[in-house]
């Protein structure tokens, strides 16, 4: 598994196909083979001389000098290549390099675009939009060929030439529209209506409002592209199970006009899943819901309000997610639990606070209470820093913020999962090294050194692996990439590996507990151990992390809302748990308690 294999194309075409081993079977990886060849189009038709060249990158040292020349050339045709690309098969390879022409003509030839020169261009890109072939851009070298095509036509687009206030170039595929604007303008509106499949065709529905308008100092002119199967290409180099459900239509308009209103009709019309209005991040190469709000969301469309930023935004589009729950149960159930877990927690380390000295006269308790301590110091803080995380997400603040948030909310998590492996590996301690004794300060150091030594040295490895490649935040969250950089694995591995030991401490425990009444026949003494067992379980589970273990359901079938509902509902709570079991229900922490009641009404008060 994992080993690649590179083959050369057939005589016919040039490139290279590379195959990797998945499952004992070769699978394709990616697919260079292609047959057009640009520069053999470059000494055919001399009236396309520069864009030859400008497609072609080691032909640019030879012909640097006619860069230059490019001013003089009136109006370059670009349809005298159009015959031999559109004849050439939309395989891989020719994708790739009609996306790389396409590229060099918007940096270089986009001066004076004229009705001709987009028609011309847009032919070329219909041929490689087509529905038929998206299947193909699966296996283009490049996985953000999707991305530059759409900067790309942006770019060209965007330089359109007006003839008398509009123009309209329509193809199969693609289709551009502009109108000249100005502050006396009413609500002005772009209508599209195109053929997605063979099954049908979706619309799509661009407003700018009456009050944007009316920033306008001078008339100036409004450009929107629609795109049917673009977004289904983008997602095909891209592992998020989110697919894009609508066209996406790409806006290019003046600087002072920021909020657009945009209709999708929805290619997939399903009920049960959850529709999120998004921007195409153009310099992070990601879809962002920062970008839009969503204002209205039915079977069949949706209406988002977009802001258009001419260096970020100018793309927008409706994402669906079929493994996304569509219930305000669990948005419920995490924010009761959450402010549960917060209040609880807190008084937890108040009466942890009241009752130290009374607490920590022997080496093991002492132990005990500091690990118990810095789980809910811990798990405190990550609660907080989770909802500080989605304020950050929500409110659209900067992406170094949410980095930040989320750093230190991975470094948190984790730093309650390795206290809760140091207090297993005490309970252990506790239980077979009976007579083996360990001195306080060297304790503290090697928990210290576990409970949040380690999680810092595993959050700054996955930031500094992840974060210059831009794989380190997934869409749509400020918390750690799953599908394209596994930065996840950071969290999941060790949390998954603590909860493996921590069940092995509960067995143990279990055992220990169960060999007392062995043999004594007696079965009251069978249900005090019934009971005995019991307890210790309940005890355990919150304070070991176990309750995460039902993670792994929601993987087996994320569809399911009792198994989110069963997580968020355990997860959430902890922070009540840990009070209710670590501090509460601890004989000790009670008759402590008890003794700061009677030497002081302010602690009894506090206590009750």
């Amino acid at each position: 598994n994992g080993a690649v294999c590179i083959q050369p194309c057939s005589p016919s075409f040039r490139g290279e196909t590379s195959f990797v081993c998945e499952d004992r079977k070769w699978q394709m990886f990616t697919d260079a083979c292609a047959s057009l060849d640009v520069q053999s189009l470059f000494q055919h038709y001399t009236s396309c001389l520069v864009v030859a060249v400008a497609s072609f990158s080691f032909c640019s040292l030879i012909f640097s000098n006619l860069f230059s020349s490019l001013q003089r050339i009136s109006e370059p045709d670009f349809s005298c290549i159009i015959p031999d690309i559109l004849s050439s098969p939309a395989i891989p390879g020719n994708i790739a390099d009609i996306v790389e022409l396409l590229k060099k003509i918007s940096l270089l030839l986009s001066e004076n675009v004229n009705r001709g020169k987009m028609q011309s261009y847009s032919r070329i890109a219909n041929h490689i939009l087509n529905s038929s072939i998206i299947s193909n851009w699966a296996f283009v070298r490049d996985r953000n060929a999707g991305s530059i095509l759409l900067d790309s036509v942006n770019l060209f687009a965007g330089k359109l030439l007006l003839r008398n206030g509009s123009e309209s170039i329509q193809e199969h595929f693609i289709s551009t529209k502009g109108y000249s604007i100005h502050k006396k303008t009413s609500g002005k509106s772009f209508d599209f209506s195109m053929e997605f499949n063979n099954t049908g065709s979706i619309t799509g529905h661009v407003v700018i409002p009456e009050e944007e308008l009316l920033k306008l100092p001078k008339t100036s002119k409004a450009i929107t592209i629609a795109f049917p199967t673009l977004g289904a290409i983008i997602e095909t180099s891209r592992l998020d199970p989110g697919f894009v459900n609508g066209m996406v239509l790409s806006v290019s308009l003046p600087e002072e006009l920021q909020h657009i209103l945009l209709t999708f009709e929805k290619v997939n019309k399903l009920e049960n899943v959850k529709a999120q209005c998004v921007g195409w991040h153009s310099t992070e190469r990601r879809w962002d819901n920062r970008a839009c709000t969503m204002k209205s969301d039915n079977i069949s469309s949706v209406v988002c309000i977009c802001k258009h930023h001419h260096r970020t935004f100018k793309s927008f589009s409706i994402l669906m997610s079929p493994t996304m729950l569509r219930n305000a149960v669990l948005d419920y159930v995490t924010r009761v639990g959450l402010g549960l877990s917060i209040f609880s927690l807190v008084l937890c380390l108040i009466i942890e606070t009241v009752v130290w000295h009374h607490v920590t006269k022997t080496e093991i308790t002492y132990m005990r209470h500091f690990c118990l301590v810095n789980i809910a110091i811990s798990l405190l803080i990550a609660d907080v820093l989770f909802i500080l995380a989605a304020i950050v997400h929500n409110t659209a603040l900067n992406y170094q913020l949410c980095v930040a948030a989320t750093f230190f909310l991975h470094f948190f998590y984790l730093a309650l999962f390795f206290w809760m492996f140091t207090l297993g590996l005490l309970i252990l301690y506790g239980l077979l090294l009976i007579f083996f004794k360990i001195t306080r300060s060297v304790f503290i150091a090697t928990a210290v050194s576990i409970g949040y030594g380690c999680p810092l040295v595993i959050s700054i490895l996955t930031v500094a692996i992840t974060e210059p490649k831009n794989g380190y935040l997934r869409s749509g969250a400020c918390w750690l990439n799953w599908y394209e950089t596994k930065a996840l694995l950071g969290f999941v591995v060790p949390a998954l590996s603590i909860i493996v030991v921590n069940v092995v401490v509960v067995i143990v425990v279990v055992v220990k507990t169960g060999r007392s009444s062995v043999g004594e026949g007696c079965k009251s003494q069978d249900l005090s151990n019934m009971i005995r067992i019991s307890k210790n379980l309940a005890l355990l589970t919150p304070l070991l992390g176990l309750t995460w273990g039902f993670g792994l359901a929601t993987i087996v079938d994320s569809r399911s809302l009792a198994f989110h509902v069963t997580f968020a509902l355990l997860n959430a709570f902890q922070g009540f748990f840990i009070l209710l079991f670590g501090t509460l229900l601890d004989r000790k922490t009670r008759e402590a308690l008890r003794m700061n009641c009677l030497s002081s009404k302010r602690k009894c008060s506090l206590a009750k």
